[in-house]
């Protein structure tokens, strides 16, 4: 554990710009609304640029943390500000500052308690960047439960007829949950103190003596595992939301402001799901092996179940909302299967419905701002008025279904193909009931998505519609932006899956390998090879030649293979690996 100060770097800006955006705001006057929109605006692309910098100063070759900043904070109670970010965060956090801007964007129609907003908007930003960059246990508490204000305050002021009532309930909802996990933190860095003799919420750290086998070795810690397991588990499982703790979700959604919907949608969903991959999974491995079956079987109901009751809504909004969680649904089976495809599939869905999901409730937004209902009975012929609207809505809705050469498809498509790996080897129990009842879940989604745009673009034209017209420039910019991401993803999937393929693969191993075969974020001798395997990493020729001394030892294995010992017991072979240099060192390529 690297206990030297490094001051604060590329990520803490990431963090601030967003901070000083609020700071600038709050000090326009609010009778220049102007000037408080494009300050949001501006401090918003700037953010975006400095998450582009920090993907193009990111290094593929590696799935340890990179650009980790260290600054002590609360010594005594081992709380330290410590932030790093690899691939399983790295687009997650480029989605954020992306669909923020998109949000600030649509925004330029909010006309009431402008400043407040645009505050509430940037604040919002910096702690979702928080939870995602955090590598301190408290830290990502702070930041996990900061985000709510914000949003809730949104919906609360600026949302619907129900606002106060989703408002509350979408903070009690979440907050409730979160304690749990609070307590949780606290009691692992009691356990960990018993093991170490040191008294950290350093999730690195932590990791490093769950992977050794000593922390779960601790009698104590073993009797309490269950416990623990479950307070981190249900936070995380609320804000995804999954079956049955999602009815906070559909009444957030339909209340909340455009903007707050497709940023609750888009990026705060995804906090339950990066939580499994960053602290469930590496910390609980033995808790989340026999837990398999529980979790896959909620994921598949929220499937079949979120399906149903999306194609019974009278709602357009209310539909989507429905649809989160059956989308949301094979994130989790993708997780679970805790396969190479499978969570691989299930990370980059996490991308895929941001970019898609926040793209109909824009395209909502922008009809609602027009017509001011979203009723089907009240829409139909929408097609002939707005071509160019239906045509954008037509490809984001085929991006939702998972049509091939779209984004969905690529997410959806491993994340059963990792289910079906998962259930063909009896791996930790998962059954056939997975892959084929999450199958008939995509049929169900194509007919409810289908039906919605029947109803909204063919028929009869309503005849209060006749005079509407179709998208301005800057609205066919700002949705085409959404479109080209959708499509892009679809055709070139390996720009996104390849950043983050070792980090996913490494999380993967970290839940699935014996202890003393596990990856650690600490130990930086060990790396995941090309072929998926775990390796210890040579020193480099001292005469600077780019090549071992002597062949990669494979200390676990990366591929699922269908005889289940192959999956728990570590092999040795030898094999000759080509070099790449990432942060000084020679890593399998």
């Amino acid at each position: 554990m690297n206990m030297t100060p490094t001051g604060f770097g590329l990520l803490s800006l990431l963090m601030l710009v967003p901070v000083l955006g609020a700071l600038v705001i709050a000090f326009i006057p609010e009778q220049f609304p102007k000037a408080i929109k494009g300050a949001a605006m501006v401090f918003s692309a700037v953010t975006l640029l400095v998450s582009l910098v920090v993907l193009g100063g990111f290094q593929v070759g590696t799935y340890h943390m990179q650009m980790v900043e260290f600054v002590p904070w609360l010594n005594q109670l081992g709380i330290h500000y410590r932030v790093g970010i690899d691939g399983v965060s790295l687009w997650l956090v480029v989605l954020t500052t992306f669909l923020n801007l998109i949000a600030v964007w649509f925004s330029f129609y909010i006309d009431k308690r402008v400043k407040v907003y645009f505050v509430m908007t940037m604040v919002l930003l910096a702690a979702m960047l928080g939870v995602f960059l955090s590598l301190d246990l408290i830290l990502f508490y702070t930041f996990f439960e900061a985000s709510l204000i914000p949003m809730a305050v949104m919906i609360w002021i600026w949302g619907g007829e129900k606002r106060n009532y989703a408002a509350i309930k979408f903070f009690v909802y979440t907050f409730a949950a979160s304690i749990f996990m609070l307590i949780g933190m606290i009691v692992m860095a009691k356990l960990n103190a018993d093991v170490s003799g040191t008294w950290t919420f350093d999730l690195t750290a932590i990791q490093g003596n769950v992977a050794s086998g000593q922390f779960w070795a601790n009698p104590e810690a073993a009797r309490m595992a269950p416990m623990l397991f479950w307070a981190f588990a249900l936070a995380f499982m609320v804000k995804c939301p999954m079956f049955p703790f999602h009815t906070w979700l559909p009444d957030a959604h339909t209340e909340a402001p455009t903007a707050g919907s497709v940023i609750l949608a888009g990026v705060m969903l995804k906090m339950g799901t990066y939580g499994f991959l960053r602290i469930l999974l590496p910390l609980f491995p033995e808790q989340v092996q026999a837990n398999v079956p529980v979790i896959m079987a909620l994921g598949v109901i929220g499937i079949i179940y979120g399906a149903i009751v999306a194609a019974m809504q009278p709602d357009l909004k209310r539909l989507v909302a429905y649809s989160s969680v059956a989308h949301m649904g094979f994130v989790v089976i993708g997780i679970f299967s805790l396969t190479h495809d499978g969570m691989m599939g299930g990370s980059y869905q996490q991308l895929n419905h941001g970019i898609s999901t926040g793209a109909l409730f824009l395209l909502i937004g922008l009809l609602y701002e027009r017509i001011h209902t979203r009723l089907f009975s009240d829409m139909g012929g929408l097609k002939a008025q707005m071509p160019i609207y239906s045509a954008i809505f037509l490809v984001i809705m085929l991006s939702s279904v998972g049509f091939p050469t779209l984004n969905g498809f690529v997410g959806e498509f491993l994340a059963l193909f990792g289910s079906f790996q998962a259930a063909q080897a009896g791996f930790n129990g998962t059954g056939w009931y997975v892959p084929v009842v999450s199958g008939i879940g995509v049929i169900l989604a194509a007919v409810y998505l289908l039906w919605m745009f029947q109803k909204v673009f063919y028929g009869e034209l309503n005849p209060k519609l006749a005079r509407l017209k179709d998208l301005k420039p800057w609205e066919i910019a700002m949705s085409g932006c959404l479109v080209v991401m959708a499509i892009w993803g679809g055709l070139f999937p390996n720009t996104f899956l390849g950043p983050m393929e070792k980090a996913v693969n490494a999380t993967r191993q970290m839940a699935i390998n014996p202890p003393g075969s596990r990856p650690t974020w600490t130990d930086t001798s060990l790396e995941i090879a090309d072929n998926g395997d775990l390796v210890r990493v040579l020193p480099r020729a001292v005469n600077g030649d780019m090549h071992y001394q002597e062949p990669l030892a494979v200390v676990a294995p990366g591929n699922l293979h269908f005889d289940v010992p192959a999956l728990t017991e570590p092999r040795v072979e030898q094999q000759h690996a080509s070099a790449l240099k990432t942060q000084g060192t020679e890593v399998a390529n």
